[in-house]
């Protein structure tokens, strides 16, 4: 198993792991290499599999996650992703210990990431993370979780901010999406099928891109790779309820 890690030198020639083939999602590939740019000086690290497949593992320090959380001298895991004919040949407890031993090595408290207390898309699987070790250290009634892997005692528990709390957002008519570039995918079904979307029902449609590191930080949600809230109340982090065909269903299924 060999594992390739992005850095700025690297970048430009190597692929991502994610929409590499998507061509409407070129804009948002590029701007998701734009962010991982303006990351990797903050101590950020991208490490996949050296194949074209979606085998790979980011994270970097909690401190300055793109998330509304608190957990000093954490590493924050962001997306961790083993698929197709590459599951069961141990890419997740592989790349999980590669961070685990960063961790050791710079002298962190642990590992910290943000999970569904159901299965939620852009989030790692919680059960097989909990089997690894992973203890819930903070929990949101509308279906989220922090949890963490420590290595040494913790000063403090890792924990939600405040901005999250409630699971409603400042929009109370309409759709409003919340998003980061974290993601390729984001961009383009935000901008153009979700428009779409939003204006066959007659819907408001507000927008916000949460493009600073404050902005994320301080945003009504734990998952700021996409949220989508109806009238106010979070509905979901699955971006395919952007599509026409899959909205109303969505939502019903999330009320």
């Amino acid at each position: 198993m060999v594992y390739l890690d992005l850095n700025p030198t690297n970048l430009a020639a190597e692929h991502i792991c994610c929409a590499f083939s998507d061509k409407k999602c070129a804009a948002g590939y590029a701007a998701k290499k734009q962010w991982l740019s303006t990351q990797f000086n903050q101590g950020y690290a991208f490490r996949r599999l050296d194949e074209r497949a979606k085998v790979f593992i980011e994270y970097g320090p909690a401190e300055t996650a793109w998330v509304p959380l608190e957990a000093p001298n954490y590493f924050m895991l962001g997306c961790f992703w083993v698929s197709g004919k590459y599951k069961g040949q141990g890419h997740g407890k592989a790349l999980l210990q590669s961070v685990i031993q960063a961790a050791n090595e710079q002298g962190k408290t642990g590992l910290v990431t943000v999970v569904g207390t159901k299965k939620r898309h852009f989030m790692s699987d919680t059960k097989w993370l909990l089997r690894q070790g992973f203890e819930v250290t903070d929990e949101l009634d509308y279906g989220f979780q922090l949890i963490a892997l420590d290595l040494k005692q913790p000063q403090s528990q890792p924990a939600f901010r405040p901005s999250v709390r409630s699971g409603q957002c400042k929009f109370k008519k309409g759709i409003a999406v919340y998003y980061t570039n974290r993601c390729p995918f984001s961009e383009f079904h935000v901008q153009q099928s979700l428009r779409e979307t939003a204006a066959r029902r007659k819907l408001a449609l507000h927008l916000v891109h949460l493009n600073t590191l404050s902005k994320a930080r301080s945003a009504p949600t734990p998952a700021t790779i996409f949220s989508l809230f109806l009238d106010g109340q979070f509905i979901t982090t699955d971006l395919s309820v952007c599509l026409d065909a899959r909205f109303d269903r969505i939502v019903a299924a999330s009320q």
